[in-house]
């Protein structure tokens, strides 16, 4: 074992991917400081420079820039009550008020020093869990991953959306598209019409950019009200006096990090489900409900504890079982798949020092997040002054590059256009993309599974069933899928026996 780590450690250590941690994190910084510019859109611009890097360096830009990127979203939050990401938004209001309170530094601190510490617990908990999960996944079948990926795909559906129906509309919708291109069992062309191009199926990564960057742009193209004016006020210490705050909430630290950690580590969860339930739980439990909303401290620390331990416990069941725990580590699976690192149980015996690199690298972002988070702070007030009219197009380039560059041909750039005004249309009739991008990223394990499960058992249903984990897998599955029929017959029923 310290074998492998001392390999691990002289894959990371390396100036070459140092600097492209540095790199990823100061750009993570700014884009996630920017408001309306996600953490999931940093990652998504990131992945066409990532894919031409060796493995360790890709990874590691990644959780570099995934986890600053989260953490920035805080600054806008805290100072002009504009969240920089989703999870942000849970506990801006508090952030907000405690500012105007003149609490400005205190909260700042709070937000870099517990989103630290929280990706911390986390990479603790995906060390510990995921070498003891693979090694109970390597006797896994067709049955247990076919389910698996049916759960997968369910959680993120029902998790992600706040119209069910519109969630697995977006799914089926994400399904399809996997079935254009070459069959992967029998190598029959699918949906092609006669295009070459998708003869070889739809890159993934053309897909994410159009999903994820381009309907920002439009809308804040579209955008009618003047953005914000910029926080003038003094900044000092942020990390003055962290110790007495941290030993005040101790509860709702412990309490935000499990709930990070557990929601992390569920299929299609991710960081902001995360930190919008610990937020509401710290609320149940707190002796002063009353004051969430007008500035309490309570609520800060529990979410935003929540949101990046979340972010290392979603590689779980990427790593494990080769399932997205959100959508960055979704992207992560298209680069271990183009670096024919086969995400699942035997990643850890064919490529361990691998593993232990990625363990490595989100301790080296949590450090790097308590320095450059210092100065990111200080320098908010002039990242924000840039003009979107200097901003956007720079940010377009950068989309048009990354999906061009896939494969040399226009042809990304077009996919990307057409999956950019899908995810505008989307969005703007509240249709999650997340289950979408999930099932473009799970559809043809999901179809390879079956296929070849049903093969075996020469269309005997009953076998995806004969196997305990499949089995269990299987009944759990279907019983998320007719809870919500369940509940309303039992409402009904209630209602009967009321009147």
């Amino acid at each position: 074992m310290w074998n492998i780590i001392a390999q691990a450690c002289e894959l990371v250590f390396r100036f070459d991917v140092l600097a492209v941690m540095l790199a990823a994190s100061i750009y993570g910084i700014v884009i996630g400081a920017i408001p309306g510019l996600t953490a999931i859109m940093a990652v998504s611009l990131i992945m066409p420079i990532a894919i031409f890097l060796d493995p360790v360096p890709a990874l590691a830009a990644v959780i570099a820039c995934d986890a600053m990127a989260v953490f920035a979203g805080d600054i806008p939050g805290t100072l002009i009550r504009i969240p920089g990401t989703p999870a942000s938004g849970a506990y801006t209001d508090d952030s907000y008020k405690l500012t105007q309170k003149g609490m400005a530094e205190t909260v700042l601190g709070v937000n870099c020093f517990f989103s630290a510490v929280g990706g911390l617990v986390g990479l603790a908990a995906l060390m510990t869990a995921a070498p003891a999960l693979a090694e109970i996944a390597l006797n896994f079948s067709t049955y247990e991953y076919f389910w698996l990926s049916c759960l997968g795909l369910t959680c993120a559906t029902f998790m992600t959306s706040k119209n069910t129906i519109k969630g697995i509309v977006s799914l089926f919708l994400g399904l399809f598209l996997t079935t254009v291109g070459f069959d992967a069992i029998t190598g029959q062309p699918r949906f092609t019409f006669g295009i070459t191009e998708l003869l070889g199926r739809i890159h993934v990564i053309p897909v994410l950019i159009g999903l994820f960057a381009v309907p920002e742009i439009m809308r804040r193209v579209s955008a009618t009200k003047p953005p914000d004016v910029a926080y003038s006020g003094k900044i000092g210490h942020i990390y003055k006096g962290m110790f007495r705050v941290w030993r005040e909430h101790i509860p709702q630290f412990l309490r935000g990090n499990i709930v990070g950690v557990v929601v992390g580590a569920l299929p299609g969860a991710g960081a902001d489900i995360a930190a919008w339930l610990a937020y509401a739980i710290s609320r149940k439990f707190s002796k002063t409900p009353e004051k969430f909303g007008t500035g309490h401290m309570e609520g800060i620390i529990e979410s935003t504890s929540a949101n990046n331990s979340a972010l290392a416990a979603a590689w779980i069941p990427a790593f494990v079982f080769g399932i997205p725990g959100d959508v960055t580590s979704a992207m992560v699976i298209g680069i271990l798949f183009i670096k024919d690192l086969k995400p699942g149980p035997t990643v850890f015996l064919e490529h361990p020092e691998v593993i232990y690199s990625v363990f490595i690298c989100f301790a080296v972002a949590n450090v790097l997040m308590l320095i450059l988070g210092y100065y990111a702070i200080k320098m908010f007030r002039h990242i924000l002054r840039i003009p979107p009219f200097v901003m956007l197009p720079v940010i377009l380039i950068f989309c048009i590059v990354g999906a061009f560059s896939i494969n040399n041909s226009l042809f990304g750039v077009l996919v990307m256009l057409i999956f950019g005004v899908m995810g505008y249309i989307m969005e703007e009739n509240d249709f999650p993309i997340s289950p979408m991008l999930l099932a473009i990223v799970l559809g043809e394990l999901l179809e390879k599974n079956f296929i070849i499960s049903m093969v075996k058992s020469r269309g005997n249903w009953l076998d995806f069933f004969s196997r305990p984990i499949a089995g269990t897998l299987g009944a759990l599955t279907i019983l998320i899928w007719i809870f919500p029929l369940l509940k309303k017959a039992w409402k009904a029923s209630r209602a009967r026996k009321t009147a």
